[in-house]
């Protein structure tokens, strides 16, 4: 069967309040970039990247006494499998759009840290935990994104733009913090 005929179907029942467990288990469930299919059901393809989250998802439903059904299932025909594909790929574009919005706000923050010459060790620090930020949802998206959205590669090619406008400051905040007395660069 080809990748994106099968599907996990999540089937989530939990009480109302406290409103907490719910949260935790939505929570989870967007994190692995589940995809919503109503009230408490949620799908993911049957790959082996999804499987740790789902089982959290259980297990936090089931931690909070609500009951969990895990059902495999494939579309009745080609249609299904592709109308499903491409729900999926649409969450997965949401996604790098977000990406790659946050992508521009760390450029805007690095061009206005040089704009006003803030060359500091402490905010190098903050700048590079940002871009770590941004690795790491990079990697998470990629891992999730199974068939290949189509901001996949604009997002690749933001991320090292990123990196070297990060590469680019610090080299700014080491010349300003080791330029003679007196002088400017």
């Amino acid at each position: 069967m080809e990748q994106g005929s099968r599907w996990i179907i999540l089937v989530i029942k939990l009480a109302a309040e406290p409103s907490r467990h719910r949260v935790a288990v939505w929570r989870e469930l967007r994190k692995i970039g589940a995809l919503s299919l109503g009230q408490g059901v949620w799908a993911v393809p049957d790959v082996p990247v999804f499987t740790e989250g789902t089982a959290r998802a259980i297990a936090l439903t089931e931690a909070a006494g609500g009951q969990a059904v895990t059902l495999n299932a494939s579309g009745r025909g080609p249609e299904d499998a592709a109308r499903f594909q491409a729900l999926f790929t649409a969450a997965r574009s949401a996604d790098w759009t977000e990406f790659l919005a946050d992508c521009g706000k760390f450029d805007e923050e690095l061009a206005k840290e040089i704009r006003i010459a803030k060359f500091t060790l402490a905010e190098l620090e903050e700048e590079e935990q940002s871009l770590e930020r941004l690795r790491r949802w990079h990697r998470d998206l990629t891992a999730r994104d199974v068939f290949g959205a189509p901001e996949t590669a604009e997002a690749a090619k933001r991320l090292k733009e990123c990196a070297a406008a990060c590469e680019d400051y610090a080299q700014r905040v080491f010349a300003a913090l080791h330029e003679p007395p007196g002088e400017t660069t």
